[in-house]
């Protein structure tokens, strides 16, 4: 009974001394990112400022400003942050693992990350600068008859682009989790392909409770993450048929000596 509790004394100080890492970090990611918030909303309104020369924002309400500097900072601390979180949850639960399940949790952890950062660069290189420029000049008029001239408010248009980023960030680790389940052989690649109605079911549920409640995001986030399981399902058959290929002509050549 001593051991238990000591054991249970232990984990509870280890969750505190994590929790305490993870909220000063908190803090100060917060504070800091509301000191640059300017710098912050400038990088994400850059997209649409190179459009022409005129583009510009615009603010309809007392607060809206305010509201956008809150909103950008919490935001961008979310972002910044997830990387000390997954480190103390890490640190959290590696020791408890032994030197094969370190080694495999380690490249998933860095599988993640990547992941995490490439379709973010993606995003906010490509992905963010083609929408704006498609709904910039979707509205263009040809003729001088009517005039339509695009002059987003500066909280929509803040709130649309982390929409953007949410959704990337949702479907970076739709991968990480399918390989994750292959490789602990939690499911195999059969099981993928001959259950897809539930691998879509399972997209339209992550979409709805993993972005904002908008039909388009929705939309989008399923189409986005049925073309990633699809892909990764796709690549994992072909590494399951060269590694049989392998094995049978490992077998021949025994046979053979």
């Amino acid at each position: 009974m001593y051991e238990f509790y000591f054991a249970l004394e232990t984990i509870l100080g280890e969750v505190r001394i994590r929790s305490v890492w993870i909220l000063i970090g908190l803090g100060l990611t917060w504070f800091t990112c509301y000191w640059f918030s300017e710098e912050l909303i400038f990088l994400l309104a850059k997209p649409f400022l190179t459009l022409s020369l005129d583009s510009y924002f615009v603010c309809t309400q007392l607060t809206e400003a305010f509201s956008t500097y809150v909103a950008t900072s919490s935001i961008a601390c979310s972002y910044f942050v997830f990387p000390l979180i997954s480190y103390q949850i890490w640190c959290f639960l590696i020791p408890s693992c032994y030197g094969e399940q370190r080694r495999k949790y380690n490249r998933f952890f860095y599988l993640s990350g990547f992941c995490f950062s490439l379709f973010l660069f993606l995003t906010l290189s490509w992905v963010v600068p083609n929408v704006w420029y498609f709904l910039y000049f979707v509205g263009a008029t040809s003729t001088n008859s009517l005039m339509i001239k695009l002059q987003p408010k500066i909280y929509d248009y803040i709130m649309l682009t982390v929409r953007i980023l949410f959704i990337s960030s949702v479907c970076s680790q739709v991968p990480v989790i399918v390989i994750c389940l292959l490789e602990l052989r939690g499911l195999s690649v059969e099981t993928f392909t001959n259950n897809r109605r539930f691998l879509m079911v399972f997209s339209l549920l992550t979409a709805a409770l993993s972005t904002p409640p908008d039909i388009w995001c929705q939309i989008v986030a399923c189409f986005l993450i049925s073309l990633i399981i699809e892909l990764t399902i796709f690549v994992a058959l072909i590494v399951q048929v060269r590694e049989e290929a392998g094995r049978v002509g490992g077998s021949i050549d025994k046979k053979e000596e």
